[in-house]
C-alpha cells in the first residue's frame, strides 16, 4: 500500500495517513475483509514513529473505517453506506466551498454558480 507523506503539509502525518486510507477505501482500492500492514510495518516503510501511525489506525477504527483484531491485524470494515453516504457529503461540501470562494473572488454571481452546477449534474 503506498503512502505518500508530506513534511510541507499543514495537516500531521497521522491525519495524512487517515485520509489516504480513507481514499482508498472509498475508492474500492481496499477491499472490504482486507488486511492493512501492521502499525510496525508501515510506521517502517514510512520512517515514522509507530505512535504515529497507531494514531492513524485508532482514527480509522473509531470512525469505521477499519476493525483490529488483537494478534491477527487490522482490516477493512464492511461497508456501511451512511458513513460513506456521509465521507461523500463532507467531500462535495469541502470542494463546493472552494468553488463558491473561487465565484466571489472572480465575480461569479450566485445564479450564475447554481446555473453551471445543474449543467454539470444533469451532464453525467
Amino acid at each position: 500500500m503506498e503512502i505518500y507523506i508530506s513534511n510541507a503539509g499543514q495537516s500531521p502525518i497521522y491525519a495524512q495517513i487517515t485520509s489516504q486510507i480513507k481514499e482508498k477505501i472509498l475508492s474500492g482500492e481496499l477491499k472490504t475483509g482486507e488486511a492493512l500492514p501492521s502499525i510496525r510495518l508501515l510506521a517502517k516503510e514510512l520512517r515514522i514513529s509507530v505512535i504515529t501511525t497507531k494514531r492513524a489506525y485508532d482514527d480509522l477504527e473509531q470512525e469505521g473505517f477499519i476493525h483490529t483484531m488483537p494478534g491477527k491485524g487490522s482490516f477493512v470494515a464492511p461497508r456501511n453506506p451512511e458513513l460513506y453516504r456521509e465521507q461523500a457529503l463532507k467531500q462535495v461540501e469541502d470542494l463546493l466551498g472552494q468553488a463558491v470562494e473561487a465565484a466571489r473572488k472572480g465575480g461569479v454571481s450566485r445564479d450564475e454558480v447554481q446555473e453551471i452546477l445543474t449543467l454539470l449534474y444533469e451532464e453525467n
